[in-house]
């Protein structure tokens, strides 16, 4: 079974680097803009994993990490933020909101699948 992976990120470049890795890996990206359209994939279909990138118009990526872990459908869904801001803080305020892991962009494709594959073994 193909595992789908939510990619949401408001730059539609990041979106298709990530989709790109994602494909060549094995894997299924469904892709969204902002907070609330990834909640709208969501709606339409399941997905084992969100990366999610943290500044966005709309809904943030913060903003949509906290309101997937207090959904009883997506509570455990892992979720990795991708962002540019590298900060303790920032990944302070990544762990605080139930990111399972914080990584930089653009992240190259190893990483990427890396860090992905450590929560779909």
């Amino acid at each position: 079974m193909t595992r789908r992976i939510l990619v949401v990120d408001d730059s539609p470049t990041m979106r298709s680097i990530h989709s790109y890795y994602l494909r060549a890996a094995g894997y299924e990206a469904v892709e969204a803009d902002n907070g609330f359209t990834a909640l709208e994939a969501l709606e339409r279909g399941r997905c084992d994993l969100a990366l999610v990138d943290v500044n966005m118009p709309g809904m943030d990526g913060l903003t949509l990490t906290r309101r997937l872990r207090a959904d009883p459908h997506t509570k455990t869904m892992p979720v990795i933020l991708c962002s540019t801001l590298v900060k303790d803080a920032d990944r302070k305020a990544g762990a605080e909101a139930g990111a399972d892991a914080y990584i930089t962009k653009p992240p190259d494709a190893a990483a990427l699948i890396a860090a992905i594959e450590r929560f779909l073994v």
